[in-house]
């Protein structure tokens, strides 16, 4: 792969009461030379203090206290305001519970080289250790997200490993209501695709660790997600036009 240029690419992970596999994360990201800012999303007394002590043990990472809990959207949209403050040109989102395999960073980042304005947007390949949960609404998300961009340029809008290009994607922030909570990863992808913004899919390998912990609220993120997929198809209607036209320029790419 090309060398890494650590003052233009960080890593985001927010972090909510997260501490079995984040120094797990943390020291297969440093091997790779890349800063880290962490988010602490509200985190209880005794998650914050664990998280406390992890700058002195990784000198790369910056860590971000939020006083109360602003969901993983909030968190996120923190840590990409700080990574542009910072300097840095492209933010990789990663979830600190262990799920996403890090060593797949390499090729994030060597597909941004190659093309700097694109989002790379993980696909999931998931593992035997997925609940069938899960699989279901995402299923359903895919479907309204082809109808709101018109398009099958998003394989999968629900996956939090992703490369983020800090310019259009600040810009977005800054101009946009954009979800907070577990309606964000949806949400900006889709409203980054109406921008224009190229979205190259990456298949990652996904597994879900024997002890790990999800914050997702059934009825509470569900409602949330339902209110986002109504506004979002409110905005193709408007936006139709132009996104009909973009089916006459070349595709948006998936790596195989």
């Amino acid at each position: 792969m090309p060398d890494i240029n650590t003052h233009s690419y960080c890593v985001i992970i927010p972090n909510y009461n997260h501490t079995q596999h984040i120094e797990q994360v943390l020291t297969e990201i440093i091997r790779q030379q890349l800063p880290v800012i962490m988010v602490n999303d509200g985190s209880d007394a005794t998650t914050t203090e664990f998280l406390k002590k992890l700058p002195s043990r990784f000198p790369s990472l910056e860590l971000i206290h939020l006083e109360q809990n602003q969901g993983k959207g909030g968190a996120v949209i923190q840590g990409l305001i700080c990574a542009h403050e910072r300097g840095y040109s492209h933010a990789i989102q990663v979830d600190a519970d262990g799920q996403h395999s890090i060593s797949d960073i390499k090729q994030f980042i060597t597909l941004s080289q190659s093309a700097p304005q694109a989002v790379i947007c993980g696909i999931p390949d998931y593992d035997k250790t997925v609940p069938l949960g899960r699989l279901i609404p995402r299923y359903i998300t895919h479907f309204w997200v082809w109808v709101e961009t018109l398009s099958f340029r998003i394989k999968d809008s629900m996956c939090g490993f992703r490369l983020y290009p800090l310019s259009s994607t600040y810009d977005l922030i800054n101009n946009n209501r954009i979800g907070k909570r577990m309606d964000f990863d949806t949400d900006i992808l889709v409203r980054l695709d109406w921008k224009g913004v190229p979205i190259i899919n990456l298949p990652t390998r996904v597994t879900y660790p024997e002890d790990g912990s999800s914050h997702f609220q059934m009825f509470k993120d569900n409602w949330l997600i339902t209110k986002m997929h109504t506004r979002l198809v409110f905005g193709m209607l408007l936006r139709a036009p132009k996104l009909i036209a973009r089916h006459f320029k070349p595709a948006n790419r998936t790596m195989p």
